[in-house]
């Protein structure tokens, strides 16, 4: 297995060493993912515990003899892919770095590291205040008329798909910040279009998997926050990087 490590600008690899590099990459992204499982299937009655807490005392039933297994197998998965996904990141931008040039290089680490605290935000928030409101309304609606039973397998994969929408639609500020950046817009422009980027947030909190209205607004008041919070950092810190402001007047100048 080659040797990991950060690769500069200036050096050159052949296709035989950058595959090579690619493999080793995926295999200690591999062993990073496995270790994470094994502690995370080692700890599963927490973490379903936890998944279960918003349920407030009900308990998942299952309906065959595999599923118990199964079920718990996926929930240790995605509390896996969450906890080495620092790991994973810094995999894929190690590889990544040799095509940056060292300004471009300025620009991709703070967006990187980023990624995982905005994505972490989202997935609790999600916990805390999305799911719970909207398995209450879920549950609750027409409670008379059903003897609704929870499966195991169907609620997990709700939970789950549940917070990462949330914690792929906490990457807002990723998004603008990169844009800014490339100069593909401005802060004034953004704060231009604010009446459309609210019609936008609304659509995306509609669309996020079983929401009412109420928990659509509750969805609705983080993502236009975070919505402000990038204008703020796009105005501080999105200012094209040098080579990119050139490439941009050399083009308005033709």
């Amino acid at each position: 297995m080659a040797k990991l490590k950060p690769i500069g600008h200036e050096e050159r690899l052949s296709l035989v060493d950058h595959l090579d590099e690619l493999r080793s990459r995926l295999i200690v992204s591999a062993v990073t993912f496995v270790v994470a499982l094994g502690v995370c299937f080692w700890q599963n009655g927490r973490i379903l515990d936890i998944l279960n807490s918003p349920l407030g005392g009900r308990e998942p039933v299952t309906l065959g003899v595999a599923e118990p297994f199964t079920a718990t197998l996926t929930v240790a998965a995605y509390a896996a892919i969450l906890i080495a996904l620092p790991a994973l990141l810094y995999q894929a931008y190690a590889f990544l770095l040799p095509a940056f040039s060292p300004t471009e290089r300025k620009v991709a680490l703070p967006l990187l590291l980023m990624i995982p605290f905005l994505f972490i935000a989202g997935v609790v928030f999600s916990y805390l205040v999305v799911l719970p409101n909207a398995l209450d309304f879920l549950l609750g609606f027409n409670a008379k008329q059903f003897d609704t039973q929870i499966r195991a397998r169907e609620y997990y994969s709700f939970a789950a798909m549940t917070m990462l929408a949330m914690g792929l639609v906490f990457q807002i500020p990723v998004g603008i910040l990169a844009a800014t950046k490339l100069g593909l817009t401005t802060p004034a422009q953004l704060r231009r279009h604010r009446r459309y980027a609210v019609v936008v947030v609304a659509i995306v909190a509609a669309l996020l998997p079983g929401q009412d209205p109420v928990t659509m607004l509750m969805i609705m008041a983080p993502l236009i926050v975070l919505y402000e919070l990038s204008i703020l950092l796009a105005a501080a810190l999105g200012r094209p990087a040098p080579e990119v402001g050139d490439e941009i007047a050399s083009i308005e100048g033709s």
